[in-house]
Order: structure tokens, then sequence, then C-alpha cells
């Protein structure tokens, strides 16, 4: 195995010359670094990169923490990062933090051990004074996702959760609807806290009663949506409209829905949150509010990458917006 003392007398260079080009300092002249990168190509020579980690105290990657890798939604965070990370020639090191809060703390601690250059992550149950916390802790960059952080200390990325329940509600009310129930996502974080209140507050606005037993708690899923429809069902509660809070949930309403005989969106219209690819070619299409989750996520991956250059940023906070896609599981209200 050839080492890096064969690099530098194959190459006719020094050791520092190497470990240079190595780490890719400016320092070098473009012929020098050319010959340096054929030789160790030539011999095989890989570097050993624990050693050049720690000698720079860098390493060239990147941590992604994700709460798990189901949904189409955090599949393409991840192939976007992957992506965006190829382009610049920096590794990507993912860790899911198992949609709790004890793991998104061993995730950052797992990733600043594998000293990475600076950590996204898609925070959902870590508060503004953690984040904090490790930040000055870990000593690298740390980039969030789906969160609209105050803190000058914090970078964050977000979508405005309020704006997107307030699109999905409102499309429902434009086409006549006011019994409208609402599966929400768990209400122990930002996102689903947000999605409900911009539901309350859309039918306050129009002085229609906020109905309680039309409101029901789940788990992000298909089968939730199922079971909370099925349930409103068994109750006897009636509803012309369901607002769900993404499109999973959206799905398995209307399954439920279909199974008691009831038509989309002839009887009952539905509308969701995330477009989904699945929700496009459902039957019937399902109506959604997109997300630009494409342009967030290379807009954080580069802002990452700025950071571990110590190039500055500003602003600290990002927010983006949705927009309606109007399909065939919405229409208006018969009379």
């Amino acid at each position: 195995m050839a080492t890096i003392n064969d690099v530098c007398k194959a190459a006719g260079v020094s050791k520092a010359t190497v470990s240079r080009v190595i780490n890719g300092s400016p320092q070098v002249r473009e012929k020098t670094r050319i010959r340096v990168l054929e030789t160790m190509k030539s011999l095989g020579y890989q570097p050993n990169v624990l050693a050049q980690a720690l000698a720079t105290n860098t390493s060239n990657t990147i941590g992604l923490i994700l709460p798990h890798f189901d949904s189409h939604y955090f599949g393409s965070i991840l192939k976007q990062t992957a992506q965006t990370l190829q382009k610049s020639k920096k590794k990507l090191f993912v860790m899911e933090s198992h949609n709790s809060e004890d793991g998104e703390i061993e995730a950052i601690n797992t990733l600043t051990t594998q000293r990475c250059d600076a950590i996204i992550i898609y925070s959902r149950y870590l508060s503004e004074e953690q984040l904090i916390h490790y930040q000055h802790q870990i000593q690298r960059p740390l980039v969030i996702l789906n969160r609209f952080l105050s803190a000058q200390q914090l970078v964050s990325f977000s979508f405005d959760q309020y704006q997107l329940g307030t699109l999905a509600v409102e499309h429902l009310l434009e086409l006549g609807h006011r019994q409208i129930a609402c599966l929400t996502t768990p209400l122990d974080n930002q996102t689903g806290l947000l999605r409900l209140q911009a539901y309350r507050d859309s039918l306050t606005k129009r002085e229609i009663p906020v109905d309680e037993a039309l409101i029901i708690e789940g788990k992000s899923t298909h089968f939730w949506g199922y079971a909370a429809v099925m349930q409103l069902l068994d109750q006897g509660r009636e509803f012309s409209a369901i607002f769900s809070c993404n499109d999973d949930m959206a799905l398995g309403a209307i399954r439920a829905l279909h199974e008691r005989g009831l038509s989309v969106p002839k009887d009952v219209s539905v509308i969701g949150i995330d477009n989904e690819p699945a929700a496009f070619y459902s039957i019937p299409s399902l109506s959604t509010v997109s997300l630009p989750i494409e342009q967030l996520t290379i807009d954080a991956t580069n802002l990452a990458i700025k950071l571990t250059n110590k190039i500055p940023c500003s602003p600290h906070h990002f927010e983006y917006y949705g927009s309606l896609e109007y399909r065939e599981s919405t229409r208006p209200l018969e009379s």
C-alpha cells in the first residue's frame, strides 16, 4: 500500500506540499497540485481521513439528522442534500432521530464525534434554548430545518405553517363548506399546533363556531387518517369537508369514506398538505398545499457549506410559503 512518502518521492515534492494538496490549500501552484493528484491516483494512495480531520479540524463532511426515512418528504430532503453536497465535493453523514427529543440529542452528539464540519437537523422537539446550548457546545455550524427561531445565534429554515393551514382551510371555506372536520398531525410540536391554530382562526374569522368534536389528533400516517374518519362516522358526526394536516392522513380518510359508501368529493371534500406524489395519482386526485421543500433544502445546504468556510450569513432565519393545488377531491358545496 502506497504511503505519503511514496507520493513525495514520485512527485518530487515535500510532505508539506502533499498535505496542502490533500487539504485543498490555495497555497499550492496549479501545476504542482495536478502533478501530486495524478501521482496519488497512479500509486493508489488514499489519505488517512481521520488523521486529516484531526490535523485540520475539518472532515469535509456535513451531517444530516432526519426524524425518519419513511416518507417521500424526508426522502426528498435527503436526496437534495446529497446532490447539493456532491456538487461541492463534500460528503454526507446521515442520522435518524427516531422522531424523539432523545434521538435528536443522540444524533447531534454522534455527528459531533464524527467531526462533521456542520450539522443540518430537522428538529421537532429540542427547544430554542437547547439548540443554542448545542450550538455553543459543538463549536460547529448548526442549521435547523422545520423551525422559525428568533435567536441570532441560530440559523433556521422553515415553512410558514400557519400560512399552509390557512391556505387549505380557506379553500374549503371559499367552496362554501362550514362543517369542516380537522385531522391534525401530532400536537407536541410547532408544526401541528400552528396548522391547528390556522384551522381555528379561519373558522372564527367567518364567525363559524369551532366544533371540538370534529378535531382529532393523529400520527401523520394513512392508518390514523383512516381511523379518525371511521371514528367520526361511528359517532354520527356531520361534516361536508375534511382538512387533513398532511396528505397521508387525507388519503387514509378518503379510503375510510369509500368503505362507508361516501363519495369524494360529491359527499365530502378532502384537502391535505405536502403535495406527496401519491396525491396526484390517487382517485380522486387530492387537493393539497404544495411546499417548496426542494428549494428550502438546497438553500439550507448551501448555507451550511458557506458557514463551514467561515462565510458569515445574514439574515439568520428563512421562511418559505406554500401554494394551493386544486384537484378533484374538493368541490363547491351543493345548496
